[in-house]
């Protein structure tokens, strides 16, 4: 499942996506992870969520984006549910057609792998590719 909210800056994204990410911590029986370009969210999401700030790992690209989570997911198979905020400042490119190709890569993990993603992108709406549109 790849759920994706996206909007203009200002639209309330992050706040939607801690509500989410809150209600995952407490209803989901595994471990939840938040991935986000810094630290803002560190008093907004539940101690029990596995925070990580990407920007400490200097990592660019969705390829790479798409290794960490290999990574993270081979290191720990109790990986229910990760939150990406910002899709384009975590990948450092903010080609639509780029993340359409990563929310299908995400898509495809999690039918194989059994995580669940919920990702913000900031950006217009009525900009989504109908590939991205499939995941609102």
């Amino acid at each position: 499942m790849v759920k994706v909210i996206m909007g203009l800056k200002g639209h309330g994204k992050t706040k939607q996506l801690i509500e989410l990410v809150s209600r995952a911590a407490e209803e989901e029986h595994g471990d939840v992870i938040c991935i986000e370009r810094d630290a803002a969210l560190r008093y907004d999401v539940p101690v029990s969520v596995r925070l990580i700030k990407l920007s400490d790992y200097k990592l660019s690209g969705y390829t790479a984006l798409k290794g960490f989570i290999c990574g993270l997911c081979a290191g720990n198979y109790d990986i229910t549910h990760i939150f990406m905020d910002g899709l384009f400042k975590l990948a450092g490119t903010e080609s639509l057609n780029e993340a359409e190709e990563f929310l299908d890569w995400c898509d495809s993990f999690s039918n194989r792998e059994g995580v669940k993603f919920t990702l913000t992108i900031s950006c217009d709406e009525a900009a989504a590719t109908e590939g991205i549109k499939k995941y609102f």
